[in-house]
């Protein structure tokens, strides 16, 4: 890796078409000018990145993902409690708010 250094202003040549302008230089960050033909792509290496990963993510899942995945949705492979169980709990509930009622019997004033 060739390391330089430049003031605000100064230019670095790669080969004869491409051009680096130090155009800023901050407390913390320098703003770089890039001159470069059409068809060179310049990007900053943390966007190129992120572009790999969500390309990959996008990719289709494997076979044996969707097959899991279908084993998982097939009737009887959940464990949920019968509709009956949660009737039975609302019907005590209501019985035990009769039950409430009578032994505190609501007077208006």
């Amino acid at each position: 890796m060739l390391m330089m250094s430049r003031r605000q202003g100064e230019t670095i040549l790669i080969g004869d078409e491409i051009e680096i302008v130090i155009a800023h230089i901050g407390h913390s960050r320098v703003k770089v000018g890039i001159r470069a033909p059409r068809e060179l792509a310049v990007v900053a290496l943390e966007v190129k990145l992120v572009g790999e990963e969500n390309r990959a993510a996008a990719q289709p899942p494997p076979d044996a993902a969707l097959r899991t995945i279908l084993e998982q949705l097939e009737p009887g492979a959940h464990t949920f409690r019968p509709p009956s169980d949660e009737g039975s709990v609302r019907q005590d509930a209501g019985k035990q708010a009769e039950r409430n009622s009578k032994c505190f019997p609501f007077k208006p004033t």
